[in-house]
């Protein structure tokens, strides 16, 4: 069984920069500005363990780093940022999720779960590209949409094509579908390169005698 006892909930300054990246010289800097302050301190600075981190503090302060560090956010912009979301208190960096956008900090605000701009306080319109996608998927196939009695049957429609027969319904030439077959394409293969047209519709165009050309 797991004792819980043993769990070591404080951390001095070594356990920090082991854990978190940050060096003591950098906490201490952070401490000493008020950027950053344990969350266990002791008046006295120069005392023995003055400074002692909580769990709280570990996550904040690997949150920290990798914005420094890896994102390469400058500090005088995350100690505006730290002002902003004071009213959230030792949890300001592990309340909601962060994003850096051109080295500025951006966050989920929890009244709207939209994302904005710490300091500028404008919104990031996100695009919902899978939506966007799946929509105008949808919205090609009511275009493309053909009645019953069209499959499988050529047509010479005015103004399609400069009066050249087509597909039912479609404004793929019997001439090019033709062409594929000459050049050893299979039904298959030919529906693969027009996926609206059936087999019925690919059978019909390489059986019609006329090439298809204008009337």
């Amino acid at each position: 069984m797991n004792d819980m006892s043993n769990v070591i909930s404080a951390f001095t300054e070594e356990h920090v920069e082991r854990l978190t990246g940050v060096t003591r010289q950098q906490l201490r800097y952070w401490d000493r500005t008020d950027f950053y302050k344990p969350g266990l301190g002791d008046e006295n600075r120069r005392a023995a363990y003055s400074r002692i981190y909580t769990f709280k503090d570990i996550t904040s302060l690997r949150v920290l780093n990798m914005l420094r560090n890896q994102y390469n956010v400058p500090l005088q912009h995350l100690r505006k940022v730290a002002e902003e979301l004071a009213h959230l208190s030792d949890v300001k960096w592990t309340a909601t999720e962060l994003f850096v956008l051109n080295k500025r900090v951006v966050f989920v605000e929890p009244e709207t779960e939209q994302h904005r701009e710490i300091l500028s306080k404008q919104y990031v319109m996100g695009i919902p590209l899978k939506i966007v996608v799946e929509d105008t998927k949808r919205d090609i196939e009511t275009l493309q949409r053909r009645e019953g009695d069209q499959i499988g049957k050529v047509e010479r429609a005015k103004f399609v094509n400069h009066n050249r027969l087509v597909l039912a319904g479609t404004r793929i030439p019997v001439a090019t579908i033709k062409q594929f077959a000459d050049e050893g394409y299979t039904v298959q293969q030919i529906r693969d390169e027009f996926p609206t047209l059936t087999e019925a519709d690919i059978r019909a165009a390489i059986k019609h005698k006329d090439g298809g050309m204008a009337a």
